[in-house]
């Protein structure tokens, strides 16, 4: 299934360039070798989660398989390069021919994951693998971020819809990657229409602080509002005086008002006169939505106010104080020579400062308790034990150069919604702590 098929408009240009200079001149000097056919495997994972978070949210495996599709040397591309002298005649004409051909497995979107998960696998020629690095790898670690933020923030939410509002705090393009990421980690809706449009995401707004200050009064522009959106629409009472705003909506549009949208001041004391004032009003279906620089912390500190749903702008897109999540793309294993049948041996860096890597093809899998909840991820290399064989995490992402487990944004949204659930209930409290389970290592003969 292609993109179209999904519905979504989506047209990825080519993403050849999204990469560091270093992956070409790599190349080229392994076809100069004579090593750059060897089969190779590379592997995606972050040696830990970032200070306080107990778990990891991987997104943007549908974005990485939009960009290994993409990722070709057209006419253009190649002619800066050759001007750059960024490479020699024959890289080039490698180039020119560039189509992945391996395959790629990995945790599928939506799912949680931990320090040593190995995130994704992706298997090839090393010419043809090490290309990838850079664009998965900026794919992954920007939307994991945000995806882990949402996540965080939606459990605080306890049930009540957050809105994805943080176009304008972020790049343009990185604004439509991070509502996509937050629509995986559990946000209801954005502001932004090119993730509406490009993702099908539900898309949401009214009004701001500006279209009352266009009119000679805040009533005149309730009414406008109302004229032209209905009374269901939500109305922004703190550009002046929040209760005769209050007051004035409800003359307005009635009780029928869809909400009222506070954007400052101390939320937990607003929200709870608001609610009052609405109720005695005859105003009692009348919703509350609150922003203003909203996390996880100020979301959880408004439990027991009566707010119906959050927007959520800076704090988002910028990954709640964590906008990477620190992954990275090792190789882990390559053929002894070009021939296709020799036999993978492992590699790995060793050296200190804590960037050593665990080398081997690996497999991973959670093992779960009596109970059924998660206790710990385990990943090896070598045959899965037999007590694993049906929890295990990676699937088939690409086969053969070619996308086989492309699936609606939605899917990926209830995978997490559940793989959260499965974890212990520690792992959504917002103090500080370890990963809620451990990483467990299975080597060959180990005896585990």
């Amino acid at each position: 299934m292609n993109t179209a098929d999904l519905g979504l408009p989506v047209d990825v240009p080519s993403t050849a360039l999204f990469t560091d200079q270093y992956e070409l001149t790599m190349l080229q000097a392994a076809l100069q070798a004579g090593t750059a056919e060897r089969r190779c495997v590379f592997e995606v994972f972050t040696r830990r989660l970032p200070d306080g978070r107990r778990y990891g949210v991987l997104a943007g495996v549908g974005r990485v398989l939009d960009a290994v599709e993409n990722f070709r040397f057209d006419n253009g591309v190649l002619g800066f390069l050759r001007e750059r002298r960024i490479v020699d005649e024959k890289t080039l004409e490698w180039l020119a021919g560039y189509r992945f051909s391996g395959d790629i497995w990995g945790y599928p979107e939506g799912e949680v994951y931990f320090p040593g998960s190995p995130v994704m696998r992706v298997e090839g020629t090393f010419a043809e693998c090490v290309l990838l690095e850079t664009v998965i790898l900026s794919i992954l670690n920007h939307d994991s971020a945000i995806a882990a933020a949402a996540s965080r923030m939606h459990a605080a939410a306890g049930g009540r819809p957050l809105i994805e509002m943080g176009a304008r705090r972020t790049h343009e393009l990185s604004a439509v990657a991070a509502s996509r990421a937050a629509y995986v980690g559990g946000f209801a809706s954005t502001s932004d229409l090119a993730a509406g449009f490009r993702y099908n995401i539900p898309t949401v707004g009214t009004s701001a602080h500006a279209f009352t200050l266009l009119h000679d009064s805040e009533r005149d522009a309730f009414r406008a509002q109302v004229d032209a959106l209905g009374r269901g629409t939500t109305l922004l009472v703190d550009t002046y005086d929040v209760a005769e705003a209050v007051r004035t909506a409800v003359e307005v549009a009635g009780p029928e008002l869809g909400a009222v949208r506070i954007d400052s001041g101390d939320l937990l004391l607003v929200a709870h006169r608001v609610r009052q004032q609405l109720d005695e009003l005859g105003a009692r279906d009348t919703k509350i939505v609150v922003t203003s620089d909203l996390d996880e912390y100020a979301i959880a500190s408004l439990a027991a106010a009566p707010v119906d749903a959050y927007g959520v702008g800076t704090q988002l897109v910028t990954g709640s104080g964590h906008p990477t999540a620190s992954m990275v793309y090792k190789l882990v294993a390559r053929a002894e020579s070009d021939d296709p049948r020799a036999a993978l041996v492992p590699v790995a860096k060793k050296s200190g400062g804590g960037k050593t890597s665990v080398g081997g093809r690996k497999w991973a899998a959670r093992r779960l308790d009596a109970s059924g909840v998660a206790e710990a991820e385990v990943v090896g290399t070598g045959p899965v034990p037999t007590a694993l064989a049906d929890r295990q995490l990676l699937v088939e992402l690409v086969k053969g150069g070619e996308v086989v487990a492309r699936e609606p944004l939605d899917v990926s949204r209830d995978r997490h919604a559940a793989a959260r659930a499965g974890l212990p209930l520690s792992a959504t409290q917002l103090s500080r702590g370890e990963p809620v389970i451990p990483t467990e290592y299975v080597h060959p003969g180990s005896g585990s």
